[in-house]
């Protein structure tokens, strides 16, 4: 990514002459063919179906400014998640937490690459800002952050979001009284900057390049649900689905000029949540992931789909897109730059132009069906 905004940093991509990127080199090459056929392929998508999902088994999870995005969600509407995975992502209010810098400075340096522990986010800064912002009303009430289980994660070799960052966000919970159980906090395995599969073709374990989807032996995103859900039943292969991926209309839940979102989002909705009241997971993306730079790779190819098909979980994956200057690369915004008045910053309470967005299709799925539906 360019120096602006190092999310997802190309700088540290290997060298693709390297036969151990083979898996993944046919990804990167079919970028700007998939870029170019999204526009017409999503248009005219329908709405986001209601679906009388149950809304009080919701989670979030999300991948580097993915991560952030869950993290803040996670705070701000403590009240309607009982679960986060944070992966590659720091605590809520990190681009905050060294009062005195200006946001975007703290999140491209504090938030990502802290020279040393004293420049590293600060949990406990974050945590006060999240009590005085609960009581009044911005964010939700503090206390039901006791009660989520949360999945941190951080790769050892990492070069874009430092463990230290991550460490804080495993601090703020802490703090916020979550119980040690409820934590499962991972950080020894030698991974690069990316959401962990188990599939040869995905990019080598240790590598960070895109699409940032690598290859472990593991389905991280399974993981996650496990670790909020508890047990679960066993994933069911791609090629037996059992449900359809949604190309929906997500433009008629944004508001405001600057969000950075994309006219359409999708769902993987299992054929069970047709009838029946299911879960709802939202899967938040990284920079440089969203679809229309990666086609339907992150919402088919990361491993939710497979695992919440045999589980009755309905998986939301809304997207952001580019925005220049102010995005190039598609990030979620944990900095700012989707207030539409960047004097009174609001992109981390629940007046967010993003967090407001996605919980609108969360509660959207919530719906009663239509008797004909």
């Amino acid at each position: 990514m360019c120096s602006q905004y190092p999310l997802l940093s190309m700088s540290h991509a290997a060298d693709s002459s390297s036969p151990s990127l083979t898996g993944w080199r046919r990804y990167t090459g079919a970028f700007a063919i998939l870029g170019t056929l999204a526009g017409s392929a999503y248009a005219g998508a329908p709405p986001l179906p209601a679906l009388g999902a149950d809304l009080n088994q919701t989670s979030v999870s999300g991948i580097s400014s993915g991560g952030f995005m869950a993290s803040q969600l996670a705070t701000a509407y403590s009240g309607a998640f009982v679960g986060a995975g944070i992966i590659a992502g720091g605590p809520f209010y990190c681009a905050g937490s060294i009062p005195g810098v200006p946001f975007m400075q703290n999140a491209l340096t504090t938030c990502m690459m802290p020279v040393g522990s004293a420049n590293a986010p600060n949990a406990e800064v974050a945590w006060k800002q999240a009590q005085e912002l609960a009581k009044t009303g911005a964010i939700d009430a503090v206390a039901n952050l006791r009660t989520q289980r949360v999945y941190l994660f951080s790769g050892a070799n990492d070069p874009t979001v430092k463990t230290l960052v991550v460490d804080q966000a495993a601090n703020y919970y802490q703090l916020a009284g979550t119980p040690d159980q409820h934590l499962k906090y991972i950080k020894n395995l030698f991974t690069g900057h990316a959401i962990m599969t188990n599939d040869e073709e995905d990019v080598p374990c240790p590598v960070t390049a895109p699409p940032f989807i690598n290859n472990c032996g593991f389905e991280q995103s399974q993981d996650i649900l496990r670790h909020i859900y508890g047990e679960l039943q066993p994933p069911v292969a791609r090629e037996e689905l059992s449900g359809r991926i949604l190309n929906f209309d997500q433009g008629e839940f944004v508001k405001g000029t600057r969000t950075s979102m994309s006219d359409q989002g999708f769902a993987y909705i299992p054929k069970s949540c047709e009838t029946e009241a299911c879960k709802v997971h939202v899967a938040i993306h990284g920079c440089l992931q969203y679809a229309e730079n990666m086609g339907d790779k992150f919402y088919t190819g990361t491993g939710y789909n497979e695992i919440a098909d045999t589980n009755k979980i309905i998986v939301l994956y809304p997207q952001t897109k580019v925005s220049k200057p102010m995005n190039p690369k598609g990030c979620w915004d944990f900095w700012g730059y989707s207030d539409e008045n960047p004097k009174v910053p609001v992109f981390y309470t629940k007046d967010a132009p993003q967090m407001s967005a996605i919980m609108a299709m969360v509660r959207r799925l919530g719906e009663p069906r239509p008797p004909a539906y």
